[in-house]
């Protein structure tokens, strides 16, 4: 399918069937993710891969009992840094110093940039990760459907709850959405049938000729 069909074709699915993800297959999700777009490409967050049967039937109680949670193969958690400390901001610049072959004095520009990012107060720190977690959310949300595998983003769950299940405080990490990952439920889904919804284009896109652009 091309671009647009993929897109057609997914929807949130509502319940899934149980049947697990080829390795191949979720292997390509994880690494589209990895491969996702950030501010600066610093990636401010971790994505937890969660299999286990029984973690996921205690995140299903803190998540408003949404049975894909438990129907899905994986369940993919994004969480962002709760803080953008000075150590993440030298792992990130030797990172691309490793990576890209140059000095670290070349570098200083994205350090500053960095060090001014950890300066912001937590609560800044987070919100900014959190966006960034969103885009690679949309990543994986595409990728999946490019691999014919059904995604539901859920965002209707304690957060709190889940960072004490997981020990997400110790790995310096905030719970920021879930992400099931498996295969609609043909007969049980109310909404498997149900023609996609969107904002009208006519509406949804403004063109620059109909703005009101105020003079400097």
């Amino acid at each position: 399918m091309d671009l647009k069909s993929i897109l057609n074709w997914r929807y949130a699915t509502k319940r899934m069937n149980g049947e697990q993800i080829a390795e191949q297959k979720l292997n390509n999700i994880l690494e589209s993710i990895q491969l996702s777009a950030s501010s600066i490409g610093m990636q401010p967050y971790n994505v937890l891969v969660i299999r286990d049967e029984q973690i996921r039937e205690q995140i299903k109680t803190i998540a408003n009992n949404q049975p894909q949670i438990t129907e899905a193969s994986h369940l993919l958690v994004f969480a962002a840094w709760n803080k953008i400390t000075p150590k993440r901001v030298e792992e990130f610049v030797e990172r691309i110093a490793e990576v890209r072959n140059v000095s670290l004095d070349s570098l200083k520009t994205m350090r500053t940039y960095g060090e001014n990012l950890s300066a912001a107060p937590e609560e800044q720190n987070f919100n900014w990760a959190a966006r960034q977690a969103y885009i690679a959310l949309g990543t994986a949300l595409i990728a999946a459907a490019a691999e014919q595998v059904d995604a539901t983003p859920m965002e209707g769950f304690d957060a709190a709850a889940l960072d004490k299940l997981l020990g997400l405080e110790a790995l310096g990490l905030k719970s920021v959405i879930l992400l099931p990952l498996g295969y609609r439920d043909q007969e049980n889904d109310w909404l498997v049938k149900l023609p996609k919804v969107r904002v009208d284009a006519g509406k949804l896109f403004i063109k620059d000729s109909d703005l009101r652009v105020n003079a400097a």
